[in-house]
């Protein structure tokens, strides 16, 4: 079996031109099976063994840092993160068809220009990694020094996109998820990184026990295996508890979801139909002695179901006043209008805290705004060129006030969070006290049944487990759920139904590991696999050297 795989190794190596480029694409595109929905992370440990080869054939001009070097890993991890990216990010087109007759022609700027730009930074990383590299397992740490620091950047520049990272196949599966709370997604993609690409060490001319860095690999990861299941056995089991003690008293969730899609919302002429729709859900019984909404403390409606500015609308305000039962709460996202001077006006995208007797009592402000979806980087050069947001609205949408915790009758102190401000776990932690709850509200129809609602909910759900945290989402198509500070769902309602569930809210954990110490621990993963990349490499040729040496003495 050694034989075969070095016969690969070396084909990788060894390859050149496009051979070389499809090599590269193909294993990237291997790799994005780990991520959800099918969630096949031990792909891995084939896709980055063939990115490590194709690092150790960047040879071809003489010495270790030149020019012609770099450029080659730079241009081995661009194929390789395109790779990965069109088949993690393929769904983004789905957006593009809501109206075809204006935004069909720019299909290809979204599904094959954003995972073009993405890899940009994979690009990055194989050439930091190269730099670094040296024979043996030292390059293995070079590798996951590279790619972390590619992920870093991905996070920040541009407003950042940290979607489908490379620890999410770890944690997308609930057991190995449970170390997210010890060392966040970053520390489950640096051990990604070293672990699969452990496998590549086998082929090492060396190596007297070639599959005992892999073995070291699995070790680990069964480490991260007997951690998870220990943590929720101590938990009580997979199934998320729902006793007395392990609920908030006095608090009965009822999500919503109405199932519009995208297109029906654009097309809606009368948008008091959807608030009508959204009341009689609401409103559902669920069994003979339910009755409806009454039975809720707090309702929990999704991102910006309304094609009007509900708080400036009497009609829709009358009815919800009418309608709310006197001890209910309602979290809905709605578009905001703000007027300043001059006839200035400001849209925000908004969650708004609504009762019957008293109104729109606060809200919330998106802070992350989607690039071309909420506002148009670039407006007055893009703008000439046909472009235009996603999002109708008379102006782009503006950023709200820095976030604070939200003040919920009832509720602990909630961290609210709309669309895909749930994937950035480092803009959350440490910028307000510990909340009680996250609360996500968002609107995937844009991608209709695809991978991305499966992504975002998994990225969301790995939030509640980071954090410690029950994690109350609510998704206009899907997936609406209320989950645990373990990550165990206690309802759900799932992807393209229409429908309402009716959940307790589970207490918050003490506090995580990674809540408390989530900053230093990227820095000192980052810090560490640049010292064993740099270590490694001469303790490994001397002790080959010795090796080699005793070999010779042997023979003599």
């Amino acid at each position: 079996m050694i034989d075969r795989v070095i016969d690969i190794s070396h084909a990788v190596i060894l390859s050149e031109g496009w051979r070389r480029r499809m090599m590269a694409f193909a294993a990237g595109a291997l790799g994005a099976l780990a991520a959800p929905p099918v969630g096949a992370f031990p792909v891995l440990a084939l896709s980055f063994p063939i990115a490590i080869w194709l690092l150790d054939g960047c040879t071809a001009a003489p010495g270790r840092y030149s020019a012609p070097v770099l450029r080659q890993a730079a241009g081995d991890g661009w194929w390789f993160g395109f790779g990965y990216f069109l088949a993690g990010l393929w769904w983004i087109g789905a957006a593009f068809l809501v109206e075809t007759d204006e935004f069909a022609w720019a299909i290809p700027l979204g599904v094959i220009g954003l995972p073009a730009a993405l890899a940009m930074f994979v690009a990055l990383g194989f050439a930091l990694a190269r730099l670094l590299w040296s024979p043996g397992l030292g390059r293995i740490f070079a590798f996951a020094f590279g790619l972390g620091v590619a992920e870093w950047l991905r996070h920040w520049l541009f407003t950042g996109f940290p979607w489908n990272g490379f620890g999410h196949g770890l944690g997308n599966w609930l057991v190995t998820a449970q170390a997210a709370s010890l060392i966040g997604a970053e520390g489950l993609a640096m051990v990604s990184l070293v672990v699969f690409a452990l496998p590549a060490t086998v082929v090492d001319a060396a190596s007297r026990r070639p599959w005992r860095a892999t073995l070291f690999g699995l070790s680990v990861l069964g480490v991260l295996v007997a951690f998870g299941v220990t943590r929720l056995l101590l938990a009580g089991g997979l199934a998320a508890q729902v006793g007395p003690e392990h609920v908030v008293d006095g608090v009965r969730l009822r999500l919503v979801q109405p199932n519009i899609s995208q297109r029906d919302k654009h097309t809606q002429r009368d948008g008091h139909m959807v608030l009508t729709r959204l009341l009689t859900l609401s409103d559902r019984s669920t069994g003979p002695t339910a009755t409806g909404m009454a039975d809720s403390s707090h309702l929990v409606w999704p991102e910006s179901p309304f094609p009007f500015v509900l708080s400036r609308d009497q009609r829709a305000m009358a009815e919800l006043a009418r309608q709310l039962p006197p001890k209910a709460t309602l979290l809905t996202g709605a578009v905001r209008l703000e007027e300043g001077a001059a006839r200035e006006r400001r849209f925000f995208n908004t969650l708004h805290v609504i009762t019957g007797r008293d109104g729109v009592l606060r809200s919330y402000d998106k802070q992350h705004l989607v690039p071309f979806g909420e506002y148009l980087p670039l407006e007055a050069v893009l703008s000439t060129l046909g472009l235009r947001r996603f999002v109708h609205a008379p102006g782009a949408f503006a950023v709200g006030s820095p976030r604070q915790l939200l003040e919920v009758a009832g509720l602990p102190p909630v961290l609210p969070l709309i669309c895909y401000e749930a994937i950035f776990p480092l803009e959350i932690l440490g910028r307000t006290p510990r909340p009680g709850l996250l609360l996500n509200i968002t609107n995937d129809a844009w991608f209709g049944e695809t991978f991305g609602p499966h992504q975002h909910f998994a990225q969301a759900r790995l939030r509640a487990i980071e954090f410690g945290l029950p994690l109350v989402r609510a998704a206009n198509t899907g997936i609406s759920a209320v989950v645990d500070g373990y990550g165990r769902q206690v309802a759900t309602i799932p992807l393209g139904a229409e429908g309402i569930a009716d959940a307790p809210l589970p207490k918050p954990l003490t506090t995580t590991a990674y809540w408390s110490h989530g900053n230093e621990l990227r820095y000192f993963f980052l810090l560490l696999s640049m010292v064993l990349a740099v270590g490694i490499g001469p303790i490994s040729n001397r002790f080959r050297k010795r090796t080699q040496a005793r070999t010779a003495s042997k023979h003599q």
